[in-house]
């Protein structure tokens, strides 16, 4: 870990922000990621310095690099975040060792048929429960997908965020347009391709034996994985206040009458409707005042969306794990983890509150913030560190030097293990074993040669250089769909 100066722009006279970047030798932190950073968070009041994780990147169709995590005091930083809340990841642990390769096929058929790409425009949920999912979230989906709550336990925060506070159920009835009401009824609990994914591994090895035993993972076990977004509710609300870089024409088009009447049309004073005016129709988006009417109804837009993205892979989970039921026979599956990587909270941060935005990053609280939970409170919060569907992946939990992170971990090693590759540090998987890779376009799986773990083993080497995890489970993946 190295604590430096953000690069900033020479005219700026504001002292520059320190930036804590978790890196090596063989994968340093972009300069021209760093730069967007740096501009990102001038004048804004920290918490502490801005995190920069391994795997470190920048994307064109997003406003921040993806890898960071950022706790202000005074202000919502909405662009510190993807537009579209809750996108995160799960692990499901399998009561069967691998499959055969018939069954394999069978079972990514099958969600082939169950979970369409392009998805169809039927409604899966109506006006009512789009609002309940936006407040209890993953509660709601346990009852309407039938379930068993103890799933409740694996997700963070126990998949539901409290809203009373805000107003509770009869404002988000209240707030919701209806036109995001309507489009949020569609898509429900999909994956699709791009990075998403739908992964069956076999758990390889086994690193920390109690941790292990007590998520219930075992050597030679089956575990599936899984990428899915937070659903159309998310991306809703995140273009609601304020344009963002991805931002296609039917939204675009949406969003001009949407936007003013959500924001404008409901000013209760002119000098509300100037403050909306120059917050949400300017280019771009800008920071909101945390204390005060816009930051307020901002946060419930953040709660709304982190709420429905739980509900949304709990539908995920529901059809996945009723597949796995009805092609391998198995009936003691369990959810150890399921944590979003793209998410604006209210957290206390050095003692005092702060939000923390987190950009392709996830939450990774240990033993010491868990107390409430009978065994997250033992171990710290499992945390995901996938490779590739061509290396291996970790399941980890969070260590007590989370601290220095802002409590965050990288959310994946993809770009690591490109680098690796690319640049000839990482080479083929030295047992020459392949991954049946499946797809939305192709009726028959083909294979693909995989690779060494050198990429992601140096992600998690940083990482647990600075008690930010530690490994419980070394994870090889067999098949995938993406």
């Amino acid at each position: 870990m190295t604590v430096t100066p953000l690069p900033r722009d020479a005219n700026q006279e504001q002292e520059p922000t320190d930036v804590r970047i978790f890196e090596s030798a063989d994968s340093p932190a972009d300069p021209v990621a760093l730069a967007v950073l740096g501009e990102g968070v001038a004048n804004a009041e920290l918490a502490g310095p801005a995190v920069v994780l391994p795997d470190f990147h920048l994307k064109d169709d997003k406003e921040m690099p993806s890898s960071i995590a950022v706790a202000t005091r005074d202000a919502i930083r909405p662009t510190l975040t993807c537009c579209s809340l809750n996108c995160g990841m799960a692990l499901v642990a399998l009561d069967l060792e691998r499959p055969p390769a018939g069954a394999v096929t069978d079972f990514y058929r099958l969600v082939r048929e169950r979970l369409r790409y392009p998805p169809t425009y039927r409604s899966e949920l109506t006006s009512d429960e789009v609002v309940r999912s936006a407040t209890e979230g993953a509660e709601f989906a346990v009852e309407r997908f039938g379930v068993d709550p103890s799933i409740l336990d694996g997700i963070e925060e126990g998949g539901r965020l409290d809203v009373r506070s805000y107003g509770g159920a009869d404002r988000i009835r209240r707030e919701l347009p209806w036109m995001v009401k309507q489009l949020s009824r569609i898509r429900f609990g999909t994956i699709g391709p791009s990075n998403h994914f739908i992964e069956l591994q076999e758990v390889e090895e086994v690193l920390d034996p109690e941790a292990a035993s007590l998520l219930g993972v075992e050597a030679g076990q089956v575990t599936l994985q899984y990428h899915g977004g937070g659903g159309t509710l998310p991306g809703q609300l995140g273009v609601l206040f304020g344009a963002r870089k991805r931002y296609t024409w039917p939204l675009r088009i949406q969003m001009a009458v949407q936007k003013p009447l959500y924001h404008l049309a409901r000013a209760r004073s002119l000098e509300e409707l100037r403050s909306r005016s120059a917050l949400y129709f300017a280019r771009g988006a800008l920071p909101v005042e945390w204390a005060g009417t816009e930051g307020e109804r901002l946060m419930l837009a953040n709660l709304m969306a982190m709420n429905y993205g739980f509900a949304f892979r709990v539908s995920t989970y529901a059809t996945l794990t009723a597949l796995l039921n009805e092609v391998f026979g198995t009936t003691g599956s369990h959810l150890i983890v399921d944590s979003p990587h793209n998410s604006i909270y209210e957290e206390e941060i050095d003692g005092a509150p702060a939000i923390v935005h987190r950009h392709n990053a996830a939450r990774a609280y240990p033993a010491s913030r868990m107390g409430h939970h009978p065994v997250f409170g033992r171990i710290g919060q499992p945390v995901l560190l996938p490779g590739t569907s061509r290396t291996s992946s970790y399941l980890c939990v969070a260590g007590e030097g989370a601290h220095k992170s802002l409590y965050s971990a990288s959310h994946g090693a993809g770009t690591t293990v490109k680098h690796f590759a690319g640049s000839g540090l990482s080479g083929p998987d030295p047992r020459g074993r392949v991954t049946q890779r499946f797809s939305y376009s192709r009726s028959e799986p083909t294979e693909v040669e995989q690779l060494d773990d050198r990429g992601v083993d140096d992600t998690l080497e940083i990482l647990q250089g600075d008690d930010i995890v530690r490994p419980v489970a070394r994870l090889r993946p067999f098949a995938v769909l993406n």
